[in-house]
């Protein structure tokens, strides 16, 4: 059977109550429902996209915060910070960091520095206030000895393993590699 042509509206088909009329009617309204659902899918879809154009727009952005007077200051600040992890990121350095805490902890060392204190001043003090755990290289104490040597004792140790198991199956006979009976039965 052919597809009949879309009337105007739904309605027009469902006039005369014949069995054939009413199947007629039920695929038209069922393609009207189908053009509805793609028309507003369309329009949500719209919708969002002038929505994210919005969020997108660059007046919204935050200004670049102010760097120190003297650039030689902005590089040592940088230098520290690129040796402290950020504490909301903890993947980056506060150098690399956009969290509001990296940019705070930025301000601060540029502003111990502008007071005159040395690089390790201001990791000491920035260790005394957040832990050793601000450190990227945290000293070597008992409480970081398996930070420090654990990858290494971990690779020995697979090392080993790998040299005691191929050791073993080397000794082994080659009937242990090869059986000549199937691992299945076989059927009758």
């Amino acid at each position: 059977m052919a597809d009949p042509v879309l009337p105007a509206s739904p309605l027009a088909v469902m006039s005369p109550c014949t069995p054939a009329s009413m199947r007629t009617a039920w695929h038209v309204s069922s393609t009207w429902r189908r053009a509805w659902l793609v028309l507003s899918a369309a329009l949500c879809l719209a919708l969002c996209m002038a929505l994210s154009s919005l969020a997108a727009d660059p007046a919204h952005a935050g200004e670049a915060a102010p760097l120190a007077d003297n650039p030689e200051q902005e590089a040592r600040m940088m230098a520290i910070a690129s040796e402290l992890r950020c504490l909301v990121c903890q993947n980056q350095t506060i150098a690399d960091s956009h969290a509001g805490l990296a940019i705070d902890l930025r301000q601060q060392i540029r502003e111990q520095l502008q007071q005159g204190k040395s690089d390790q001043q201001i990791r000491d003090y920035m260790t005394a206030r957040y832990g050793n755990f601000i450190l990227y290289r945290p000293p070597v104490e008992n409480n970081t000895l398996l930070l420090w040597f654990g990858p290494g004792l971990l690779a020995v140790g697979g090392l080993g393993f790998l040299w005691w198991n191929l050791r073993r199956r080397s000794r082994m006979d080659a009937d242990a590699f090869d059986p000549e009976t199937p691992d299945t039965p076989e059927a009758p």
